[in-house]
């Protein structure tokens, strides 16, 4: 059996973070799929998802971590092209990743006590996000 969900969420620019988890397994309940697998993805090159102890201080330290590891600056190769100020919001939604996949069994996510599904804005502006949910299983 195949489901598809799409959820909309509305960002408020850069380090917004959003906690989709329990959106996730209102999904898996009304797919009624027992085992199987859920494909989580971001459609949009300036966005990530991923798993992570949602919490106010990971959730702040995140964004913090990636803005280090990638500062936001105008002298990336996007810059030069496109000068939009968001170079570094598509290289850090690459290096964490636009789309992830979680176990479905016994009717449920497979998640691990602390662990929640979570998605990431990196552009510099709010924006309107899609994410598609597909389920797999039986």
């Amino acid at each position: 059996m195949v489901y598809q969900e799409q959820l909309t969420l509305a960002t408020q620019g850069h380090g917004d973070t959003h906690d989709l988890t329990a959106e996730l397994r209102r999904i898996v309940t009304a797919a009624r799929i027992r085992t199987g697998v859920a494909h989580v993805s971001n459609l949009g090159s300036t966005a990530a998802v991923g798993i992570i102890e949602f919490e106010p201080g990971l959730a702040g330290d995140l964004p913090a971590l990636l803005d280090r590891l990638i500062p936001p600056s105008r002298a990336y190769g996007h810059e030069r092209a496109w000068h939009d100020g968001n170079g570094h919001s598509h290289l850090q939604a690459t290096l964490l990743g636009q789309s992830l996949t979680v176990p479905v069994g016994e009717g449920r996510l497979l998640l691990g006590t602390w662990q929640q599904v979570f998605h990431l804005e990196c552009d510099v502006r709010p924006r309107r996000r899609v994410v598609v949910v597909t389920l797999l299983g039986e």
